[in-house]
C-alpha cells in the first residue's frame, strides 16, 4: 500500500481529459486514506481514485474547483459528513463497485451500481425523492415522469412503485415546466 504523499501527487499523471477537464490520475495506487489533497493545490477538475484501497470518502481540503470524483473499485464504505464544504463545486460522485451500504445524500450525479445499498427495495425512488434535481441515476436518466412524482406538490406519491405510477398518470406538464 502506497501513502498519499505531496511527492506522490506530484509525479501522478496529470492531463487534460477528453471533455477538456484538467485531471489527476492516481489510479490503482493501493491507496489506503485519502489525505494530503492540499499539494493538489486546486489545481484540477477531476481525480481518479479508481482501484485503491479508500474506505472512507473524507479528508478533503476545500478544492473549489474540482467538479467529479472517480472513486469506482475501492472498499468505501462510508461518506464524510462535510464533502459538501470541502468540494462545492462537485458535479458527478462516481462510487461504483465499493461497499456502500446506506444511501448518500449528496447532490450531484450518482452512480452506485454493485454497491449493496442498490439492492434495497425502491432504492432509485428513494434517491430520486431525497434528490429531486438529480437528471443522472446509475448511468440512467431519471425520467420526468418519475422525478416530477416525486416533485410533486401533494405529496401523496409514496415510494410504492404502483401509486407513484398511478399518481404520475395525473401529472400534467405545461410548457413552463411547472407540475400541476
Amino acid at each position: 500500500m502506497v501513502k498519499l504523499s505531496a511527492e506522490l501527487i506530484e509525479q501522478a499523471a496529470q492531463y487534460t481529459n477528453p471533455v477538456r477537464d484538467r485531471e489527476l490520475d492516481l489510479r490503482g495506487y493501493k491507496i489506503p486514506v485519502l489525505e494530503n489533497l492540499g499539494a493538489t493545490l486546486d489545481q484540477f477538475d477531476t481525480i481518479d481514485f479508481s482501484d485503491n484501497e479508500i474506505r472512507k470518502l473524507d479528508g478533503f481540503p476545500l478544492l473549489k474547483r474540482l467538479k467529479t470524483l472517480l472513486m469506482n473499485n475501492n472498499r468505501i464504505c462510508r461518506v464524510g459528513e462535510n464533502l459538501e464544504q470541502a468540494l462545492p463545486s462537485m458535479r458527478e460522485l462516481i462510487l461504483t463497485s465499493n461497499n456502500i451500504q446506506e444511501l448518500v445524500s449528496y447532490h450531484t450525479s450518482h452512480y452506485l451500481l454493485r454497491n449493496p445499498v442498490t439492492n434495497k427495495k425502491h432504492y432509485r425512488l428513494y434517491v430520486i425523492n431525497k434528490i429531486p434535481q438529480i437528471h443522472v441515476l446509475d448511468f440512467q436518466k431519471v425520467k420526468l415522469k418519475v422525478s416530477a412524482c416525486h416533485r410533486s406538490e401533494t405529496k401523496s406519491c409514496s415510494f410504492i412503485e404502483k401509486r407513484c405510477h398511478y399518481q404520475v398518470q395525473r401529472v400534467v406538464v405545461y410548457n413552463t415546466g411547472q407540475v400541476v
